[in-house]
């Protein structure tokens, strides 16, 4: 990446601007009418801001706390065919790779080094990243995963999982892997990173795979991460996957898979996460486009690290074999302070839904769903807490999850079958749960269309289609208008 740099001006325009100034500053200060205009035009933008802010945000206009720091430019920047790469789409080039991510580890003193990919097609096996490092994917270029499995390493089972999650032992690694980095910057001009998943998706079926396929992309222990500017497409597996993370930004990417025939092809899964933004992204993939996770049954239990402080907005997303925006089914961590606004789902056989299962255990509260718009959706808004899937026999069914404290406002949309379908029970029941501000057109006319069992909460005002009588119904002004006779009613039906 070239930067470039504005030479300073003659000294001689230099000291004429100056002694402009110095004519002008008196007099215009001398005014004061001006001053007292200036003032007031600060004092009144002060106000405007503030009461653009949420409510609640109180005066986090003039005070936002430590902010964190964002990476910055390198020092220095390597092009990949200075390690004898040749982009080619046939030539293997991991030990360019390699070369240049060793050469970039030994800057970290001098703020670390970019690595400039450049147009072309190269062919590569899975590689490592390291602090402080920048990845920079020019127009045009695109990095190829090696297809021949026999080239992806094997690395443990993830501690938070105890298996490989589709086999038992070890799993493969990720194209592009990191573990216990800071400050790493994957960006570029929309350059791709294509995980070519055919050959992977295809043996999967057969049958004819020995371990878990690996991610396209996997950042472990790390913090200070972003994303941006990218395309990633045909992961093997989930594409991009921060596990044990904190301070992670995803902006602006392309995650892109086939909507069929290309199994557990996930966008983004935050697992035990801290501190995440995912914004202004495009995802269309085989599985979730995005599924929030905190490990697996008496795993995820016993390494307890949640996932929490998520937003993720402005996002346009499809899943026609799953749902937009998921949590779990892997949350045995928990799963808490989670803010989903502004999100188009379209064409997708689910929106929004959150997964469990007994013997997951963990919780899965203080959840936000704001400003949702659902385009052609099977069914719009799913809690499940039946999602009986399990690493093995060691789990403790015993161990129930917890789900509350749960709100969607602002949900619109056309061309939906079932609007809400929320699948509490006895020993998973869900808990101050709140509509407010509920418009979906439907294409589906039956009575039961707002399901509900064992659900416990509030409807706000006027939501359509009517909601189910497991609800208190509250009017605009927040007054109680009828209190529920029952919570644990059920006209759940999966028959439609």
């Amino acid at each position: 990446m070239m930067v470039e740099t504005i030479a300073p001006p003659p000294s001689s325009r230099f000291n004429y601007k100056r002694l402009e100034l110095k004519r002008c500053l008196p007099a215009f200060l001398s005014s004061h009418k001006t001053l007292f205009a200036l003032l007031w035009i600060a004092a009144f933008a002060s106000v405007f801001l503030w009461k653009r802010n949420p409510v609640g945000a109180g005066l986090a206009v003039f005070w936002r706390g430590p902010l964190r720091p964002m990476p910055q430019l390198r020092p220095v920047a390597f092009n990949l065919t200075d390690f004898g790469a040749v982009g080619d789409g046939a030539t293997v080039n991991t030990e360019a790779f390699e070369r240049a991510v060793s050469a970039i580890s030994k800057l970290s003193k001098r703020g670390g080094g970019q690595l400039n990919v450049p147009p072309g097609r190269w062919l590569t096996a899975p590689f490592n990243l390291t602090s402080h490092m920048t990845l920079f994917l020019a127009e045009g270029a695109v990095i190829l995963g090696i297809q021949d499995e026999k080239y992806w390493p094997l690395m443990p089972a993830l501690p938070s999982y105890g298996y490989g999650r589709e086999h038992p032992g070890p799993r493969y690694g990720s194209l592009i892997h990191g573990q216990n980095l800071r400050d790493v910057v994957i960006t570029g001009h929309n350059g791709t990173i294509d995980g070519q998943g055919q050959t992977w998706w295809k043996k999967y079926r057969q049958k004819l795979l020995n371990h878990t396929r690996g991610p396209l992309v996997q950042i472990m222990w790390s913090s200070d991460i972003v994303f941006t500017n990218i395309t990633l497409r045909d992961s093997p597996f989930w594409t991009l996957h921060p596990y044990d993370c904190k301070n992670v930004t995803i902006r602006n990417v392309t995650i892109l898979a086939p909507i069929f025939e290309a199994p557990n092809t996930d966008g983004i899964d935050p697992d035990s996460c801290e501190d995440m933004v995912i914004e202004d992204c495009y995802i269309s993939v085989g599985d979730d486009a995005i599924a929030i996770k905190s490990g697996w049954d008496q795993y995820g239990i016993a390494y307890g690290r949640p996932s929490t402080n998520i937003l993720i907005r402005n996002l346009v997303v499809r899943s026609m074999v799953s749902a937009g925006i998921s949590i779990g089914s892997e949350m045995s961590g928990g799963v808490s302070n989670v803010t989903v606004e502004n999100v188009l789902v379209w064409s997708s056989r689910r929106a929004v839904r959150i997964k469990t299962a007994p013997g997951r255990g963990g919780y899965v509260r203080h959840i936000t769903y704001r400003n949702l718009t659902f385009d052609n959706v099977r069914v719009g808004i799913v809690i499940k807490t039946d999602y009986n899937e399990h690493p093995d026999e060691g789990y403790d069914p015993k161990a129930v999850p917890i789900l509350g404290d749960i709100s969607f406002t602002g949900i619109h949309g056309q061309g939906v079958r079932v609007p809400v379908r929320i699948h509490g029970s006895q020993e998973i029941p869900v808990r101050n749960v709140t509509f407010w501000d509920m418009s979906v057109g439907l294409t589906y006319k039956k009575k039961h269309i707002f399901q509900c069992a064992f659900v416990q909460g509030r409807v706000i005002g006027t939501v359509f289609p009517a909601p189910c009588e497991n609800l208190d119904r509250y009017d605009e002004q927040g007054k109680l208008v009828k209190r529920s006779v029952s919570q644990n009613l059920t006209d759940i039906d999966y028959d439609f």
